[in-house]
């Protein structure tokens, strides 16, 4: 079983002196004990660092998050939403000037997964194939959505098909999704849970359809 490895390091953007806001036991073991590193950077051993930046209110409650330096793989996505599921979860102290912006330099790195051999350009030729897999994916994903309502155009559904299969969206596939949406609910984190159950709606698959009639009504 191959070990995540990921090395935290949180600068903000305080004056100095000023007291920051804390997360019980440290926002790295958060980040350590949540993360799902996601399946097509997983496969491609894509790794590296990410920076994210958020605001926290006084209530500990996260108001705004963004990557503001991204790898370009659903990596990024893992990185954000963690730093969205610590919302509420901050100790903020009194005074705190909630308009700062805390910048998060994260890196997320794969050992015994057999990436340490791995040529660097491949993994830059597996970044390039996912933003052009997001293409296709979006082309199936707005066919799906006509024809939920009822407005699209059933001669392109062969090639619809196709492109699915092409892309290796098949059963295996959709249940890992499914399951890996699973795995944050168990975490709390209902809103990228229903995002991926709604994906697997849009990717022409009934199968969590009832998930979704269950938590995301």
């Amino acid at each position: 079983m191959g070990r995540l490895i990921l090395v935290f390091l949180l600068a903000l953007s305080l004056q100095v002196n000023a007291q920051r806001p804390t997360i019980k036991n440290g926002l790295e073991s958060f980040v350590k004990a949540n993360t799902i590193y996601p399946t097509y950077s997983l496969e491609n051993c894509i790794q590296g660092n990410i920076e994210v930046a958020f605001k926290v209110n006084k209530e500990g409650k996260i108001t705004y998050a963004g990557v503001t330096r991204g790898i370009g793989a659903d990596l990024d996505a893992e990185a954000l939403r963690l730093i969205k599921l610590t919302s509420g979860k901050w100790t903020v102290p009194t005074g705190y000037d909630t308009t700062f912006l805390i910048r998060t330099p994260m890196k997320f790195s794969l050992q015994d997964y057999g990436c340490e051999q791995v040529n660097p350009g491949s993994i830059g030729l597996a970044i390039k194939q996912y933003n052009d897999d997001m293409v296709s994916l979006s082309k199936i994903a707005n066919f799906y959505r006509n024809v939920e309502q009822g407005t699209e155009n059933f001669i392109e559904e062969e090639k619809i098909i196709a492109l699915k299969k092409d892309m290796g969206i098949d059963d295996d596939f959709i249940a890992k999704k499914i399951s890996i949406a699973e795995k944050k609910i168990s975490q709390g984190d209902l809103q990228s849970a229903c995002e991926d159950f709604k994906f697997v709606k849009y990717m022409g698959s009934t199968k969590a359809d009832k998930l979704l009639a269950k938590y995301c009504k």
